[in-house]
């Protein structure tokens, strides 16, 4: 079996992933994917990056509930979208 090697990325690099997301309005995933990274690898250099710029770090309660609030809130996202295209189909419908 061969032993899997850990990459490892510059800062410089980490920064410009990042800069994708907050400045250029990509999408996590995407970034990812043009990078040719995982997606949770970026997630985790986006959240370091932003907690070094509030000044503000987590503890491990607040990080929980944080994790909680934005998958509800990507859910509440994709329940909209849902129902966006439910609503544009029925209006079709009774077109």
């Amino acid at each position: 079996m061969t032993k899997r090697k850990n990459r490892s990325y510059t800062n410089e690099f980490k920064q410009e992933a990042v800069a994708l997301v907050l400045e250029q309005g990509y999408t996590v995933p995407k970034a990812a994917a043009s990078l040719g990274i995982k997606d949770t690898l970026l997630y985790n250099w986006k959240a370091k990056f932003e907690a070094e710029q509030s000044g503000v770090a987590l503890d491990a309660d607040e990080r929980a509930e944080l994790k909680r609030l934005r998958k509800e809130n990507k859910d509440l996202r994709m329940e909209k979208e849902i129902l966006k295209k439910a609503s544009a189909l029925l209006l079709k419908e009774t077109k």
